[in-house]
């Protein structure tokens, strides 16, 4: 079983916290945070949810591929800094979205992205032909600024991705 990314969507918030910015709150210093990280820079969410970031990388992505909420199967979401239990941040991209699929998060991290695409496949055995793939995070809000090995590392931001069905021989 193969299938296709037919459109991607992203978006990160405004906010840019510099690792001059972090060298004012920890220990450190551009050049030890690049050596060790590889990160210059990272966005920060001010006010917006994962599911605020992830709306709107959901929406280029389906904008991208050319199709409306009305036309998914199903949407699956991953992230492990939703402000709730439930509903998880996938629901709450779908009512937002209007959408009336299926939705469900996976929680797992780095490797969630990976996650997504190996349960849509799933999915696309199955007979779903749309299938939305969200991850966002809003790590700032877990992250303990005063800890120079986490904080700087993580930021916030979303990713999205549109996938179709190949065809089947």
């Amino acid at each position: 079983m193969s299938f296709n990314i037919k459109g991607t969507g992203m978006y990160v918030p405004e906010k840019i916290v510099t690792n001059d910015d972090l060298s004012k709150i920890v220990e450190t210093n551009d050049e030890w945070i690049a050596k060790r990280v590889g990160v210059k820079r990272r966005h920060i969410s001010t006010g917006e949810t994962a599911a605020d970031m992830g709306l709107k990388a959901a929406e280029r992505a389906l904008g991208n591929a050319g199709i409306t909420p009305e036309q998914l199967d199903l949407i699956i979401g991953a992230t492990v800094s939703g402000e709730n239990v439930l509903p998880s941040v996938s629901c709450d991209i779908q009512g937002k979205l209007g959408a009336g699929c299926m939705a469900f998060d996976i929680n797992a991290a780095c490797s969630a992205f990976m996650f997504l695409l190996e349960t849509a496949a799933g999915y696309f055995a199955r007979g779903h032909k749309k299938v939305l793939l969200v991850s966002s995070e809003k790590l700032s809000k877990l992250v303990d600024w005063s800890d120079r090995s986490t904080c700087v590392i993580f930021g916030d931001g979303a990713g999205a991705g549109r996938n179709g069905n190949a065809a089947r021989n």
